[in-house]
C-alpha cells in the first residue's frame, strides 16, 4: 500500500506540472487559456490526492504494514479467501449481453434498448436463483 501511496503521489505531481504546461502552451497559442483540458488535467491530479489521502488513511487505521509491503513476505500470507464464484455459471454472459445491448441502444436509437430489458431481468433473476435449483440448490 505504501508503493500505491507513492505512485499516487508521483502521478499527482505529474498531473499538476502537466496542468500548468498545457495552460501555459494554450495561452501561448490561442492567447487565451483553454478551460476544459485545464480543468481535467487538473481534477485527474486533484483525484489521484483524494485516493492517495484515502489509501494513508487506511493504512494508518489498520495498524500495520500488508504482506505485499514486506520484503520478506511470502506469496500465501496475503488474504487466500477472495469470495465465492460460479465458474461455470453462464448467467454474466447473458446479464452482459443485455447491457451490450441497452448501451447500443442509448447510442443508436432508445428504443433498441428496450430490447435489452427481457435478458437484464432473465439474467439477474437467473444468476441471483441459480443456487436455488438443480445440481447445486443448497
Amino acid at each position: 500500500m505504501k508503493t500505491n501511496i507513492v505512485l499516487l503521489l508521483v502521478l499527482t505531481a505529474y498531473f499538476f506540472v502537466l496542468t500548468a504546461i498545457y495552460t501555459v502552451w494554450s495561452v501561448i497559442d490561442t492567447q487565451e487559456v483553454e478551460w476544459i483540458g485545464t480543468l481535467a488535467i487538473g481534477l485527474s491530479g486533484v483525484l489521484t490526492v483524494f485516493i492517495a489521502f484515502f489509501l494513508q488513511i487506511q493504512l494508518k487505521n489498520q495498524g500495520g504494514d500488508l504482506p505485499e509491503d514486506q520484503l520478506e513476505a511470502n506469496v500465501d500470507d496475503g488474504e487466500p479467501e477472495l469470495g465465492f464464484f460460479s465458474p461455470w455459471s453462464w448467467w454474466p454472459v447473458i446479464l452482459a449481453g443485455g447491457a451490450a445491448i441497452a448501451f447500443l441502444g442509448f447510442a443508436v436509437g432508445i428504443w433498441v434498448a428496450y430490447y435489452a430489458i427481457p435478458f437484464i431481468v432473465i439474467g439477474l433473476v437467473g444468476w441471483t436463483y441459480e443456487y436455488y435449483r438443480g445440481y447445486f440448490a443448497r
